[in-house]
């Protein structure tokens, strides 16, 4: 099975998300219809003031998240390779009237059907694990930049996918290090851990701090900011708390979980 295959199986499984996710706690979507921004802190420093500012989400759900930008006035373009979250994300636009374009495309097929570039490209948690090609990617990454624009990448840090914990003890069990995709069977949603859904093959793949940052590099972008955070959106380990500003912690905070990052298309 080559890399397009496995990732149309992956598409099949998100598919089936967007409905659990839609009625989920975690998302709390009559929150967001309220008013709540689902954008956090470190995004929002690493993108500054979007208001007027032309922003391309890559791998937006249903679109949460591009339209909070939406709400800050940025000028918004979501994409997924998901038809339903992309049916969803515009149905939630027309219904909140804000104004935002969402393109259901593959992300490496999106130069065949995207041709503008955009102040900013964003993207954010829980998306390299995904993609089989971080070169490629970075690429359409830098494509889509126009000069002087910015990146900003917030994601699960890469340690998280190699480490389980087990009594009480962080035990690493997978290699960071591995270049084939990962299969398993998805029965599940972070969104939802006690949902359990028909059985599933989807697929993953290794990333590290450094392979994304070269990427990024080699794709003729400048790297402005980098950070590792020993916190999380979502709670990868049972031993985890939450702490007042809603993250996840573990106790003493001994692992990197998150990674953001800012890089920049040169202007000359």
């Amino acid at each position: 099975m080559n890399d397009f295959a496995r990732m149309e199986a992956n598409r099949l499984d998100w598919d089936r998300r967007v409905a659990v996710h839609q009625r989920s706690d975690f998302y709390d979507l009559d929150g967001f219809r309220a008013g709540r921004s689902t954008l956090r802190s470190i995004e929002l420093d690493l993108l500054g003031d979007v208001a007027g500012r032309s922003l391309l989400h890559l791998q937006c759900h249903f679109g949460m998240d591009t339209l909070s930008l939406a709400r800050l006035g940025a000028n918004v373009t979501g994409v997924d390779f998901s038809e339903p979250a992309v049916a969803a994300a515009r149905s939630l636009a027309r219904e909140l009237q804000l104004p935002a374009r969402f393109i259901r495309s593959n992300l490496y097929d999106l130069t065949r059907v995207l041709h503008q570039q955009f102040d900013l490209v964003f993207t954010s948690y829980g998306v390299l694990c995904w993609l089989p090609d971080l070169p490629g990617w970075a690429r359409v990454v830098a494509r889509f930049l126009r000069l002087g624009g910015s990146f900003v990448i917030v994601d699960d840090h890469p340690m998280i996918g190699s480490m389980e914990e087990a009594g009480g003890r962080l035990e690493a069990v997978h290699s960071m290090f591995r270049t084939e995709a990962n299969e398993f069977v998805s029965t599940g949603t972070y969104a939802d851990p006690t949902l359990r859904l028909e059985p599933l093959t989807a697929y993953d793949w290794s990333w590290t701090v450094a392979g994304m940052v070269s990427a990024l590099l080699d794709a003729g972008l400048r790297i402005d900011r980098l950070r590792e955070l020993p916190v999380s959106g979502w709670k990868c380990y049972p031993s985890m708390t939450l702490d007042p500003e809603g993250w996840w912690r573990l106790p003493g905070d001994p692992l990197p979980l998150l990674v953001a990052c800012r890089a920049v298309k040169p202007a000359s």
